[in-house]
């Protein structure tokens, strides 16, 4: 079984939207990066993942991002950081917290490649300071039938490509992570072809919402949250956001992706989140959220995650049974 479904777990304290709106404001009103309760609270132990050059805390400076999502209360940090997928570190949930301090996420660059003006190398560094970065609270939503929300910290992954300067001939961006069995001794045990590749149509990479993020709640990544740099699209299962990337492809063809290599009749190119389209194990129509109260954990799940005023155009004329 290439995914399990998770069982139920207990449930944990979920971060009032008025103790993270009172952070926005101080970060906003100090014009720089403050220390939050939130940040300050992070408990790290030698098994928990650290970036390699930073302490655990390490602070980005954000801006208000208006592609936020309202209304929604974000789920605590500590389960943002300690449920997690990340096969390279293991296959269990907790895995990734226990097993992502030996990522090293400096030096890191990411390679350009493909249909582009010029092949080069951005530093991640550098690649950080390409734009302002904003912080913007997205829905998560898993394959796996449970959900989160997120304050991710990035900007609009279109801002970059606009700097790789691709050619008219790309027609599809892919996403490659890092594979180094010295750092991840993990994919030894997964069937799963490595490294680990996404793919998005041009214009889904090009969508404001396509998130090219190198934090969350106001902190650099967490090695287990996909540490230094990855994508985040809100409207798409999770596995589509490839984490710790090393190389980007501008391609003129339908690159290969892993879950969709691994298994086509379960994982779809597109991954859309869509509640009418099972996977053949198990229902998308309800999700469970993490953290949430016994009371609310469970709940139905959104076309396009919700953000089907945003991104359902994309998709028009196309069978979302058949392109799933």
């Amino acid at each position: 079984m290439l995914i399990r479904k998770p069982s139920d777990i207990p449930s944990s304290e979920i971060t009032s939207k008025s103790d993270y709106m009172n952070r926005r404001q101080f970060m906003a009103g100090a014009a720089a990066v403050g220390a939050s309760a939130l940040g300050a609270a992070r408990l790290v132990s030698p098994h928990q993942s650290v970036n390699a050059d930073t302490s655990a805390s390490a602070k980005l400076t954000t801006v208000p991002s208006p592609l936020s999502t309202a209304g929604i209360t974000p789920t605590s940090f500590k389960d943002i950081t300690t449920y997690n997928n990340f096969y390279e570190f293991g296959t269990d949930k907790s895995d990734p917290a226990k097993n992502a301090w030996r990522l090293k996420t400096r030096p890191w660059t990411i390679a350009i490649e493909g249909n582009v003006k010029e092949e080069k190398t951005f530093d991640i560094d550098a690649l950080m300071k390409l734009h302002p970065i904003e912080e913007r609270i997205y829905r998560h939503r898993c394959v796996e039938a449970w959900s989160m929300v997120i304050p991710w910290d990035g900007y609009s992954l279109s801002e970059f490509i606009k700097a790789c300067k691709p050619l008219s001939t790309a027609k599809y961006v892919q996403f490659l992570s890092l594979e180094d069995i010295g750092e991840e001794p993990w994919i030894r045990e997964s069937s799963l072809h490595w490294p680990y590749s996404e793919g998005l149509r041009m214009d889904e990479a090009m969508h404001p919402l396509t998130l090219l993020t190198f934090g969350l709640y106001g902190q650099t990544l967490p090695n287990q949250d996909g540490a230094p740099v990855r994508v985040v699209l809100p409207w798409k299962y999770g596995f589509k956001s490839a984490k710790s990337i090393v190389k980007i492809r501008f391609v003129e063809n339908q690159p290969r992706t892993t879950w969709n290599e691994s298994a086509p009749k379960e994982y779809g190119f597109y991954s859309n989140v869509n509640p009418n389209v099972d996977h053949p194990r198990w229902s998308q129509k309800t999700e469970r959220v993490i953290g949430a109260p016994f009371w609310k954990a469970s709940q139905p799940t959104l076309m396009f995650n919700g953000y089907g005023d945003q991104v359902a155009s994309l998709y028009k004329g196309m069978d979302l049974r058949t392109n799933f």
